[in-house]
């Protein structure tokens, strides 16, 4: 499960050659989500609604850079990691 980025005490990562729709996935304490690039909607899981926001909030700029890791991690490659949220 490579790691893609880290903060606030979020860690994004994604895993190799997973099932479609593109997503990644968050892990804040105990509670673990997969969010869908194409819309960044919740596919599976919860999370607490501040820090699902705040997850969000870094998602949407990058979502080129998340499609691309997608497709790097699909190849079973390894992904880039992205700039956190500051």
């Amino acid at each position: 499960m490579p790691e893609i980025s880290r903060f606030f005490g979020i860690v994004i990562y994604m895993h190799f050659n997973e099932h479609n729709p593109p997503h990644f996935h968050a892990k804040y304490g105990k509670h673990e989500v997969s969010i869908c690039i194409k819309d960044f909607k919740t596919l599976s899981g919860s999370f607490p609604s501040k820090a699902l926001s705040l997850v969000i909030e870094w998602a949407v700029p990058h979502k080129k850079d998340l499609l691309e890791n997608w497709s790097e991690l699909r190849k079973e490659h390894y992904p880039k990691k992205i700039k956190p949220l500051e």
